[in-house]
């Protein structure tokens, strides 16, 4: 039996930020006797960074599954009535950015199916497939296809290993669906009674586990086990599946394993408190600016971070430079976190919204300003422009990571190729285009050494071409693939309470 429920009048705000921005983060916890929704909303709450679209929890009490889920925060979707209403000991939470369909309420997760045996099936995705098309094609065979009006990858996914799941059962199924699929995937899953976790083989997003006194937590960072009070285990394994139940744990090998994990994690996308391939993700931030000093030095009279992600490289530019270190901006953390539009006067001020200068820091000095990265070149053109009003006599711009030449099709949101500011263009192009004295990036050798991470471990396609997981024709992939095929509705329509007592999602009504 399931419930699919939605609160009422949250529409998405609006998501202007040029930066590169993260499918999703994904949580699940298995542990009865404790209040398993409310350790979910802190687990989302913990990787709130990876996804900020919409939010959803779904939990079981061994009878039945519970779906609520909405555009919006984590902190805007529950509440303390409704978390209190999300009764069991299985959860699964997710919170989204979409890489794979619009933005809309129906493509939020966790996304639910029935199975023909008629137990339920709530399923959470972090990553991007790269044999989407197949897949629709396979559930198009299967008639699964635009039943509940998600165009999904994630989505597809759930259908196919419920449709399997009717004669074998889900751990079964999963180990039968889960070698077909290609691309980056890590995925929180359950039924009534057991949670599901698996990584694809190439391991390119981070999945790790953790124990509670009285039960396992997955998630997509350590982070969201530190929240919890969750005891770091290991991390999921590239081509592993982990069930968990009443038998304690078990882990399946569906895939020998072949990593390849995101270098793009520790430069920008997780959390500077978490932990991924046993380095410290703060620790590898700073070791970059150690390294960018070396290899790009400045004659200036101040290193200043763009907050927050630019914070650690700037400390290690700084400290490797005996250049002395300042904040020379201040970061607004609540600008885009508003449903409210901002008028057309209000958006030309662009970065403002986001950060102001300190002019007392910054007038007269000769600026190191360091940034995560650069993909269209809009925030720093801004910045650079700024900094100049604000009285900086030079503005030397300073890069963690390389160039980014290339998209990602394995679950970052990055602009088209045709729009990266670096495809194309060389090194004082691109110092023209943003208009700074001098600009330097970290090599992809410099970046690597700071991960400490074997280079053959690890994806860089976004700097180098270097897919690890083969592409298939450029019309065959894509943010909005599927609503291409299947007519989805699209982004933008605003969460209605959805019910749907004993049926599948795919059979709810929803009420005017």
């Amino acid at each position: 039996m399931h419930t699919d429920l939605s609160s009422t009048g949250a529409a998405a705000g609006e998501q202007s930020d040029p930066e590169p921005r993260e499918e999703c983060g994904v949580f699940g916890v298995w542990a009865p006797g404790e209040e398993v929704a409310k350790l979910t909303y802190y687990g989302l709450y913990a990787l709130q960074h990876r996804g900020q679209e919409a939010a959803g929890i779904s939990v079981s009490d061994g009878n039945q599954i519970v779906v609520f889920k909405d555009l919006g925060l984590v902190s805007q979707v529950f509440d303390e009535q409704t978390l209190s209403s999300l009764q069991g000991h299985v959860a699964v939470g997710h919170c989204r950015y979409s890489t794979t369909g619009g933005g809309s309420w129906e493509n939020a997760q966790p996304t639910f199916r029935t199975t023909a045996a008629g137990t339920g099936l709530a399923l959470g995705h972090n990553g991007n497939l790269v044999n989407t098309h197949e897949l629709h094609e396979r559930a198009r065979g299967l008639g699964i296809i635009g039943k509940n009006g998600a165009t999904t990858d994630s989505d597809l996914l759930c259908g196919l290993l419920a449709a399997a799941a009717a004669d074998k059962g889900i751990e079964a199924a999963a180990m039968e669906l889960l070698p077909t699929v290609r691309g980056a995937f890590c995925l929180t899953f359950a039924d009534e009674n057991t949670l599901y976790a698996a990584r694809d083989p190439h391991g390119v997003r981070p999945l790790v586990l953790g124990r509670l006194e009285r039960g396992w937590v997955v998630a997509s960072e350590t982070a969201g086990l530190d929240i919890v009070g969750a005891s770091f285990v290991r991390e999921v394994e590239p081509g592993e599946l982990i069930a968990i139940d009443a038998g304690g744990l078990r882990s399946s090998r569906f895939a020998n394993p072949e990593p390849k994990g995101c270098i793009f994690e520790y430069v920008y996308l997780a959390r500077p408190d978490t932990t991924i391939s046993g380095r410290s993700v703060h620790a590898t931030r700073v070791e970059i600016g150690r390294r960018l000093a070396e290899e790009c030095p400045a004659d200036a009279d101040l290193v200043i971070p763009v907050p927050e992600s630019g914070t650690p490289a700037a400390i290690g530019y700084a400290q490797a430079s005996g250049i002395p270190y300042g904040q020379g901006l201040v970061k607004n953390g609540y600008v885009g976190r508003t449903f409210i539009q901002p008028s057309q006067t209000i958006r030309q001020l662009g970065i403002r919204l986001k950060l102001n200068p300190l002019r007392e820091v910054i007038r007269g000095k000769r600026l190191v300003v360091v940034d995560d990265s650069i993909v269209r070149g809009n925030t720093q053109r801004a910045l650079v422009r700024m900094l100049r009003e604000s009285g900086a006599l030079e503005v030397h711009v300073r890069i963690a990571s390389p160039p980014v030449r290339w998209p990602c099709f394995y679950g970052i949101d990055f602009a088209s190729r045709a729009e990266l500011v670096a495809n194309g263009a060389d090194l004082d192009g691109i110092r023209r285009s943003i208009g700074a004295d001098s600009l330097g990036y970290v090599s992809l050798d410099g970046l690597v050494a700071a991960s400490e991470q074997p280079r053959s471990r690890l994806c860089a396609a976004c700097f180098d071409g270097e897919y690890p997981i083969a592409l298939p024709d450029d019309a065959l992939i894509g943010k909005h693939l599927l609503e291409g095929i299947t007519g989805g509705n699209g982004a933008g329509t605003s969460a209605l309470p959805v019910t749907s007592a004993g049926y599948g999602a795919e059979d709810a009504v929803r009420r005017p």
